[in-house]
């Protein structure tokens, strides 16, 4: 064939068809069940003069792409070898890697784009030292899903250009050495190389901000800020200011707006009237979407209420599609706050009253406490309130479940086990983004605030499927306890108040991940009884290594600042005030030397206020190939979409656990995960963004009966859970969610990776 081909060095060559051979021969080679003329075959390319080698790639790339199925799983790493490969010689510009040391320059002082005290922080020798032990050939290890999430979403580029400066083990490694750059010598070196193995090898899980940012000028590393707004109109719009900073900084929100007066509330002796939460939630809605961190992260908030704001039963339905844009937000997601009380009165078919936070700030201070029933029924005596009204409690649960069937996305918060089973003895009265972040707060009353408090956390995981032993986890635990310690203190912060509850509280929120593909290597289905008991033992080991690397850190370098304001001051541990019905269904005895570790942190304090929280995974377990935090799987195959293109993701090793994994729709009902959450909360010092699904075709007449999903709600609370998040459910409008149409959208709010890790 005499025809001529177009270079990326815009070289004119003849057309080599023995090139294509010999490329595509190395995509499939050592890779069991592909061949290379598939490929080429279904390529189907149609060579024309003058066409590019990148075209001719881009064709080879869909090739492979379109030829993976569940049949044909592995065709998933013949595409991530091709993309790869076009990768490398777009940033190399070549088949072989430079030098990390000239890399580094480069992308400090041409491109501008690295943080250059990268360079500060390093010698030239210890960079050397560390290129030597990168090993380029675990991009192997990626799927296709993952390597172009990881192009389209992670690595450093200018997004105008569509130029991207780094391939996946130079930014593993430039990650571990910003993470350790304030340690010394050798040892400094030995941590960065084990960082980058647990990072290249997947056995922990960097979130967005990490993954995205860490290495670059934008020092923002924490994944959710959780902002409190009091009833004043500087810390409205203070908050407001907070929320577009903290969106342009790459953090999903979380919004207390509890204490706000409700509508027609006097102002200044009734000079004018309030105009209420809507008009202000409508502010706030602006704010985070134009903020929005196109290709990164979406701008996306969550915002709690209490189930006795005088103006609940409007907030609850802010998100549903009737009625008029003038009484909808909808572009927020909403948090209600439940206590015993209200289910109480539930159950007993009872009425609530509804006040005004600004009439009744007593009762507001007191909620999540043992006081503030006593003190609510005070309130409802007295008759000198003017906001104050009446509704059967049937009533407001009702509109509750409507609006978290129809739109999934209004989760609930038992602010009572928030406050009295969690690690904090200051006062917690709202959530974050994705509901697994427990943190006081307290409002700003101007944007530079000092005396505010901005709850910041900086979030990651661990992939327990790839974690081999207790050995290993205890090192993988002391790793990632040490690496978000460091980023604390290395980070910028948006406003003081951020600042100041970071580095005072030392929160860290460490979760799993890949739960699911767990579950399955170890034979157990979500629904077995043995489930919990699973869950329980992963847990109590996690949470025991974290505390204790917490506590080693505290020897090292002191106890966080505000370490008194913990319960772990007063000598608690998880095991002492977990939810005790628990036990009836989680039988095995504690395996770790608790008591012990009780009197090192007595001794000693711990470094972090919080160390623990489970968070949804959706983004970064694209790259990794694993399953989404604790979530059952919705199908062995998913298409995830981006703004970019749809990823085919299959699930880890779906030859041979198959049968094991348990489908969400599937499942007869919740009352198996929902058991498993409440296991792991025994454990986790904050809380849990936890599911629950549906699949209506498994109710009379296909419909979802509300008293299905309250006796499921009741059923967490009685568990321990502290929040819930999403409501899923399979209505049988579009193709089955277990089949292979199933289209996951990677970009719309939370699991755009605003609070997803």
């Amino acid at each position: 064939m005499n025809m001529n081909i177009v270079k990326r060095t815009g070289e004119i060559v003849p057309f080599d068809v023995d090139r294509i051979h010999r490329v595509v021969g190395w995509s499939v080679k050592d890779i069991k069940g592909v061949t290379a003329s598939d490929i080429e075959i279904n390529a189907k390319l149609q060579m024309k003069e003058g066409i590019t080698t990148r075209e001719i790639h881009n064709v080879l790339i869909d090739s492979a792409v379109n030829l993976i199925s569940l049949n044909n799983p592995n065709y998933q790493y013949v595409a991530s070898r091709l993309l790869s490969y076009q990768l490398r010689k777009d940033v190399w510009g070549g088949k072989n890697p430079p030098k990390l040391v000239d890399f580094i320059n480069k992308n400090v002082h041409e491109y501008d784009v690295y943080d250059e005290d990268i360079l500060l922080l390093y010698s030239d020798e210890e960079i050397n030292k560390l290129d030597e032990y990168i090993d380029h050939d675990r991009d192997n290890l990626f799927t296709y899903a993952g390597i172009r999430q990881l192009c389209d979403k992670y690595l450093i580029q200018d997004r105008s250009e569509t130029k991207i400066f780094e391939t996946p083990q130079f930014a593993y490694m430039i990650i571990a050495m910003v993470c350790f750059g304030k340690y010394k010598g050798a040892t400094r070196i030995s941590y960065v190389k084990k960082a980058y193995d647990y990072f290249s090898k997947f056995k922990i899980n960097l979130p967005t901000p990490l993954m995205a940012g860490v290495r670059s000028k934008v020092r923002q590393y924490a994944s959710c800020c959780l902002i409190d707004v009091d009833d004043t109109l500087p810390s409205i719009f203070s908050s407001s200011t907070a929320a577009g900073y903290a969106t342009g900084s790459r953090y999903g929100i979380g919004l207390n707006i509890g204490r706000i007066r409700p509508i027609n509330s006097p102002i200044r002796n009734g000079e004018v009237i309030h105009t209420g939460v809507i008009p202000f939630l409508k502010l706030m809605e602006s704010t985070v979407k134009s903020c929005h961190q196109n290709g990164i992260r979406g701008g996306s908030a969550t915002v709690n209420f209490p189930f006795w704001h005088y103006e609940a039963e409007d907030m609850i339905v802010l998100k549903n599609n009737s009625g008029t844009d003038d009484n909808r937000v909808r572009k927020l997601d909403y948090c209600i706050q439940f206590s015993e009380l209200f289910y109480k009165r539930f159950l007993k078919n009872e009425d609530i009253t509804l006040f005004s936070p600004y009439e009744a700030k007593e009762l507001y201070d007191a909620f999540g406490h043992e006081n503030f029933d006593e003190l609510y029924k005070q309130y409802e005596r007295k008759t000198s309130l003017k906001f104050k009204k009446t509704v059967k409690a049937r009533k407001l649960m009702s509109l509750f479940i409507k609006e978290r069937v129809e739109t999934g996305r209004i989760y609930f918060m038992n602010i009572d086990h928030c406050n009295q089973r969690s690690s904090w003895d200051d006062d917690i009265k709202m959530t974050n983004l994705c509901v697994e972040v427990l943190h006081p707060t307290k409002p700003l009353q101007h944007p530079d605030d000092k005396d505010g408090e901005i709850g910041i956390c900086i979030l990651s995981a661990i992939n327990v499927l790839e974690i081999q032993s207790d050995a290993e986890m205890e090192k993988v635990c002391d790793i990632i306890v040490r690496i978000l310690d460091q980023l604390i203190d290395y980070q910028d912060y948006f406003l003081p108040a951020a600042e100041n509850f970071t580095k005072n509280r030392r929160s860290l929120g460490i979760g799993i991940t890949n739960f699911a593909a767990y579950l399955a290597k170890h034979d157990v289905k979500y629904t077995d009884d043995e489930a919990p008991n699973v869950a329980d033992e992963l847990m109590e080991k996690v949470q025991y290594y974290l505390l204790s690397s917490s506590c080693n850190l505290s020897q090292e370098k002191g106890k966080c600042p505000k370490f008194n304001k913990t319960k772990y001051s007063q000598g608690w541990l998880p095991i002492d005030n977990y939810k005790k019905e628990i036990d009836e269904f989680v039988t095995r005895k504690h395996s770790m030397d608790w008591e012990s570790l009780r009197e090192r942190i007595k001794e000693h304090g711990l470094r972090h206020s919080t160390v623990s929280a489970i968070m949804p995974c959706e983004s970064s377990s694209v790259i990794q190939c694993s399953t989404n935090g604790i979530e059952p799987i919705r199908s062995y195959i998913t298409y995830k979409k981006s703004k970019a293109r749809t990823l085919p993701v299959i699930v880890p090793n779906y030859s041979s656990y198959k049968s094991r994994y348990t489908l969400a729709y599937d499942m007869e009902n919740n009352e198996g995960l929902i058991k498993i959450v409440g296991a792991l909360q025994k454990w986790v010092d904050m809380s849990i963004s936890a599911n629950m699904y549906y699949n209506y075709s498994h109710y009379e007449n296909g419909a979802l009966p509300d008293s299905k999903v309250i006796k499921e709600i009741l059923l967490a609370y009685k568990l321990g859970w502290r929040t819930g998040y999403y409501n899923n459910t399979d209505d049988g409008d579009k193709q089955s969610l277990n089949d292979n149409e199933n289209q996951e959208n990677i970009e719309e709010g939370c699991e755009s990776g605003a609070c997803a890790l």
